[in-house]
């Protein structure tokens, strides 16, 4: 009986810490935003079958649901590690670098057996992977063999011993499972990015979005902001400095909502160290005479559809309605995401934070080429902003983007 009674209690214990890693893993696969590539719009969850445009054709994402026959359900922890470490299949396969696995090489094997064993638990759908559409000779799968050479260095997170635990988190955290630097990396002709690059932001392909530099305080830089700020924009998608929108509300909604206090913090500290001092302002591209008369309309249009909420001098009504004055967002060089805003409008996320927020109405119906670009024109000069004026064609472009 004694024999029996140690058995059942071991067995217990270990119960308990298969659901105590099954529990970690699915919070570390949120916060890897596994969910946002691996689910197709109306699909299941995990089945895969998101397409995913690119410069060179068409990817769809995989099924990771624990099915035997289509998904991962014959995968070991092994071979999970190998997908998230080399960027390979359990054959050996190579993957193309959509999937982040130049982020994820720097995960934990802990972490890694964590998330698997929390994949195994979800419900299997059985869906076969769809065949990728790539153009020629992307599609050949040897060539991701150079690009590997060139970008991919296979690795793990090495902590800086001069640095805090706590900002070595936030690093491990925005350098690896977040692949924050998947889009606010620049990436070049060949799809790759450089080291020396990292966190400079850049155009995100095919989604016309402009992924702000994470290092550059004239941009989204957040060394001049509060802790407290940068945690409310992570976790809430909305702060007294600003609200995100785009792609960057969908990683809030689906990912940084549920990190805990401590985690978004670290990500919050490791963020605020790595911005650096301000480039200079930016210079106008369009003759004086064009901009005087750009500003000129572009007041009349402010005062008209802008300063309900955002007040007469750009201060708005923080957080909910953003401040325009002094916006790092509004002064990029990039003005595309100011003029996606005023042409698309648009939402931050629903969270836990701020489950009912505010949105912005679009006004690519009521205005104009010529007004579009004078309202933006006008925001990213006024009230001490030093971003440069935008012509009509700049905004004439960004009109058949498309919205996801």
């Amino acid at each position: 009986m004694a024999a029996f009674g140690l058995s059942s209690h071991n067995e217990a214990r270990s119960d308990e810490r298969l659901a105590s890693v099954i529990e970690k893993g699915e919070y570390l696969a949120r916060a890897g935003d596994c969910v946002a590539c691996h689910t197709s719009p109306e699909g299941k969850v995990f089945a895969g079958g998101l397409a995913m445009p690119t410069p060179f054709g068409t990817l769809y994402t995989s099924n990771i649901t624990p099915d035997v026959e289509t998904g991962i359900g014959s995968w070991t922890s092994d071979d999970f590690y190998r997908t998230m470490h080399e960027g390979r299949f359990p054959d050996g396969g190579l993957i193309y670098p959509a999937m982040p696995f130049a982020s994820y090489t720097k995960v934990s094997r802990e972490d890694s057996d964590a998330i698997f064993a929390y994949l195994r638990t979800i419900a299997p759908v059985t869906q076969q992977n769809r065949e990728h559409d790539l153009d020629f000779p992307y599609n050949n799968r040897s060539l991701i063999l150079g690009w590997r050479t060139l970008f991919f260095e296979q690795g793990s997170f090495k902590p800086d011993q001069s640095k805090s635990d706590e900002w070595n988190r936030g690093a491990y955290l925005v350098e690896g499972l977040g692949h924050c630097g998947m889009c606010h990396t620049p990436i070049n002709a060949l799809g790759g990015n450089s080291e020396a690059d990292a966190f400079k932001g850049g155009l995100i392909p095919m989604q016309n979005w402009y992924a702000p530099s994470l290092t550059s305080n004239k941009e989204a830089g957040l060394g001049d902001w509060s802790i407290d700020d940068i945690t409310d924009l992570l976790q809430k998608g909305i702060s007294h400095r600003g609200a995100v929108y785009g792609p960057m509300a969908d990683v809030v909604y689906n990912s940084l909502q549920y990190l805990n206090d401590a985690d978004t913090r670290a990500m919050a500290v490791y963020l605020k160290s790595i911005a650096q001092d301000s480039p200079k302002p930016a210079t106008s591209r369009l003759p004086h005479a064009e901009s005087s008369l750009l500003l000129s309309l572009g007041k009349s249009v402010y005062d008209r559809e802008c300063a309900v909420c955002h007040g007469a001098n750009g201060q708005g009504e923080p957080p909910h309605y953003p401040p325009l004055a002094g916006n790092q967002s509004i002064q990029m060089d990039s003005a595309v995401n100011a003029i996606r805003m005023v042409l698309n409008g648009g939402f931050p996320p629903g969270t836990f934070g701020n489950p009912m927020p505010y949105g912005m109405p679009p006004f690519s119906i009521t205005l104009s080429d010529d007004e579009v670009a004078a309202v933006v024109s006008y925001i990213r000069t006024s009230w001490g902003n030093s971003g440069a004026p935008i012509s009509a064609a700049e905004a004439n472009r960004l009109r058949s983007a498309p919205l996801q």
